[in-house]
């Protein structure tokens, strides 16, 4: 039963992330329909815009599936997303926190977006490092922290139309959405990895537990 219902978590998590970055992709038409709100960053920085829409859409089509695929048969194509999801929240980050920066939203979102910018750039590459250095228990403690902030995507788009809905003022609820659409995430994961999530440091594979034990013994 356990089993059934985090599997169709899982599935619904990577369904809603491929949905919003399909959503996500459609700047790179000729017209986008729907880009009212990021017409400003559209127009005034279309290079930087774009490079932050093709970041935050690639991790988000890609990252769901990290979490499925670190052990077993589909190591490989885990090692190989890994790469490419790496890369996109680092170029992604950094180009959202340069549109953060010269946000006409004012001050307080401008704060929010930059901090979202830091900390999924700041995430990411922790997770990458604990990667390359062997660390496997931090590795995937820190990924899901870097996941958690690529799923702002989704949380932010979800916020605006039920701002809208709740007839909010928009120059007041935005603000606030720039920090509602990642803090409570981070939060949540926190929470998760230090009650019910995984260990920070994992018990070494069997068969290293056998040569050390066999390193270690007297001899007969």
């Amino acid at each position: 039963m356990q089993r059934v219902a985090h599997s169709t978590l899982f599935g619904l998590l990577a369904l809603i992330c491929l949905a919003v970055a399909l959503f996500s992709a459609r700047y790179f038409m000729p017209s986008p329909i729907m880009a009212e709100g990021m017409a400003p960053h559209l127009q005034a920085r279309p290079v930087v815009f774009l490079t932050h829409v093709a970041g935050g859409v690639t991790a988000l089509a890609l990252g769901a599936f990290q979490l499925v695929t670190w052990r077993g048969p589909r190591r490989r194509w885990h090692r190989v997303a890994g790469r490419i999801y790496v890369a996109a929240c680092l170029i992604g980050a950094g180009a959202g926190l340069a549109l953060a920066l010269t946000s006409p939203s004012g001050p307080v979102a401008s704060t929010g977006f930059g901090l979202l910018a830091v900390f999924w750039f700041g995430t990411t590459a922790l997770a990458w490092r604990k990667a390359v250095s062997g660390d496997f228990g931090q590795h995937r403690r820190w990924m899901i922290r870097s996941l958690s902030l690529t799923f702002a995507a989704v949380t932010l788009r979800i916020m605006i139309p039920a701002g809208e809905m709740l007839r909010l003022d928009f120059a007041v609820a935005y603000p606030a959405i720039a920090f509602l659409c990642w803090v409570p995430n981070l939060l949540l994961v926190e929470v998760w990895l230090r009650t019910w999530g995984w260990e920070a440091s994992p018990p070494a594979p069997r068969r290293f537990q056998d040569t050390a034990a066999s390193a270690g013994s007297p001899p007969a």
